[in-house]
């Protein structure tokens, strides 16, 4: 798992655009639906550790799968989710009765990344594309990983 980056003296701290009074109200409504079965567009409700309080913490997430992985994109930066499965490795996805417990790996911001946050603008632009910066999955590569950093990718496992 590839550590967390730090901001060195000096420099901004990593991206991270806190959500706002109705996207957390939406946010809360979409994961409840999940957790009660109800997926909409494909969205989970991710359950992840917190590395300080150690409880379970619950958002809607929208999992994205590519050439047979799946992944789970952070459009709003370095959350507190995204440093949350830094600490804890792993979590659960859940839709309903359907529980799939997980460890995550951080990817690298390289050209593999760069495939993955396309397709999942592709597919989830409509939704994110506002956390991007005017990046889109139209952009070409080189904007798409310039934007990497400020989005972290964590490819996921599911135990059996």
């Amino acid at each position: 798992m590839t550590s967390s980056p730090q901001p060195q003296q000096g420099q901004p701290h990593p991206y991270y655009l806190r959500a706002g009074a109705v996207a957390t109200r939406l946010n809360g409504l979409v994961g409840r639906l999940a957790r009660h079965g109800i997926s909409l567009a494909g969205a989970a409700e991710l359950s992840v550790v917190g590395r300080k309080s150690g409880k379970m913490l619950r958002l809607p997430v929208n999992p994205y799968r590519h050439a047979g992985e799946q992944y789970l994109v952070s459009a709003r930066g370095h959350s507190q989710w995204v440093r949350n499965m830094r600490a804890a490795g792993g979590g659960e996805l859940r839709v309903g009765r359907k529980v799939r417990r997980f460890t995550a790996t951080e990817i690298a911001d390289d050209a593999a990344k760069v495939t993955v946050l396309r397709g999942y603008l592709e597919r989830w632009g409509w939704e994110v594309n506002q956390y991007f910066k005017g990046v889109t999955a139209k952009s070409d590569d080189a904007e798409l990983l310039a934007a990497a950093s400020d989005h972290p990718v964590f490819r996921i496992n599911v135990e059996d």
